[in-house]
């Protein structure tokens, strides 16, 4: 039961709950120690946030200003409107080869609902759920909030750092298993599984009879070969996409799932509640951004050169021990020789030479003390002037 304190003079203070009490998200914390020095006159590179530095593309925010125009702007259907469903199941036909019905489809307030939302209907408190180490941040505190034991599968350079197909068999094997979810192409580390690789978890997982959860939101984002979808290897697995990364969209918040058709109906009751129906407004520029194939693509191309300036100068720094980057726009690095505390590291280097990174402790507890996340998603002028200055000041420091 949570404590009533008495505070002088007040009404009674109820404490937080428990489920309340998740790590923070050390992206956002660097972004508000960044955006502190900015206020007091800093000049700060940002290469912390995994968010494109380009706008939303052209026909998108001319949509946006049509419906703007149109007059009311409303809620939809809870699981989004039928246009933008059959929009996104049209995708997956062109990207993939993959045939979708557009009633397995559901529109969510981003990536972010995607999970709450799957989480929700696929497993009950004290489910386990395997997720890669390291990895995305957010999955582990949803999971804490939501009373899901959180299983991490330890990745390094004998699997590429991919979680493979045996991996989930023995953590499986050890205790029983109610899901796997995985990312490919990875945050923080941009590695990417083969097509094999992610066939093989697909067939395990349905033969294991544990439920799997691809997030495919990088998706797009790829720079030697095209992602596939696990909706070509298993009709069971759920998908979690957004607009946020590749479309360019993350503040308006909007994504999907692609989901079995026997959790359509209750990831739609859910949605009733918790949300009602994602933006109309961004539902309409989501459907318009799959018109804007050119304009992404060109976006594109500049990730792929700031990967490149960053591949080619980090060894020069010392910075040479680092995972495949596959996609996505990200380089994970390992620190070891220079720091064993990467939280200090990343805040010397925001203070002293003005670049806001990510330390590792957002993506790994276990080893995160001795690596740091970059992130390319910027201008060309931002990366080139964050390598610059990280190279001036490891010199110094």
């Amino acid at each position: 039961m949570r404590q009533m304190t008495e505070t002088s003079g007040k009404l009674p203070m109820f404490e937080p709950s428990l489920r309340s009490r998740v790590a923070p998200f050390l992206a956002m914390d660097v972004l508000g120690a960044a955006g502190a020095l900015e206020r007091g006159g800093r000049d700060i590179v940002h290469l912390e946030l995994g968010e494109p530095g380009a706008p939303a593309p052209r026909p998108v925010l001319d949509a946006a200003r049509r419906a703007l125009d149109a007059g009311r702007i409303g809620y939809t259907e809870a699981v989004g409107r039928l246009s933008l469903r059959a929009r996104i199941a049209d995708h997956y036909r062109d990207a993939y080869g993959v045939g979708v019905d557009p009633a397995r489809v559901v529109v969510t307030t981003g990536s972010s609902s995607g999970f709450v939302l799957s989480f929700l209907a696929l497993f009950d408190a004290g489910a386990r759920v395997a997720v890669a180490a390291p990895g995305y941040p957010a999955y582990l505190n949803i999971f804490g909030a939501l009373g899901i034991e959180c299983v991490s599968l330890e990745t390094g350079p004998d699997t590429r750092y991919v979680v493979t197909a045996e991996m989930i068999e023995a953590a499986h094997k050890r205790a029983p298993l109610q899901g796997v979810l995985l990312m490919s192409p990875a945050n923080p580390s941009g590695v990417m599984m083969s097509d094999a690789q992610l066939k093989a978890v697909c067939k395990t997982c349905d033969r294991l009879g544990v439920r799997f959860i691809s997030d495919e939101i990088y998706h797009g984002l790829t720079y030697e070969r095209p992602a596939a979808t696990a909706l070509a290897f298993s009709s069971s697995a759920v998908v979690v996409n957004s607009f946020s990364k590749y479309f360019c969209m993350t503040g308006w918040r909007i994504g999907w799932l692609v989901l079995p058709e026997n959790l359509v109906r209750p990831v739609e009751r859910l949605q009733q509640s918790l949300a009602i129906s994602a933006p109309f407004l961004s539902q309409i520029g989501a459907e318009a951004a799959f018109d804007a194939m050119d304009e992404l693509e060109a976006v594109k191309a500049g990730y792929a050169r700031n990967r490149a300036l960053l591949l080619q100068e980090l060894p020069g720094m010392g910075l040479c021990d680092f995972q495949p980057v596959d996609g996505a726009f990200y380089v994970y690095l390992d620190i070891s020789r220079f720091t064993d505390d990467s939280a200090d590291f990343c805040k010397r280097l925001l203070h002293e030479a003005g670049v806001a990174v990510t330390p590792g402790l957002d993506f790994d507890r276990a080893r995160g003390r001795h690596t740091m996340r970059l992130s390319f998603a910027g201008s060309e002028a931002a990366v080139r002037e964050g390598v610059g200055r990280i190279a001036a000041w490891m010199k110094r420091a």
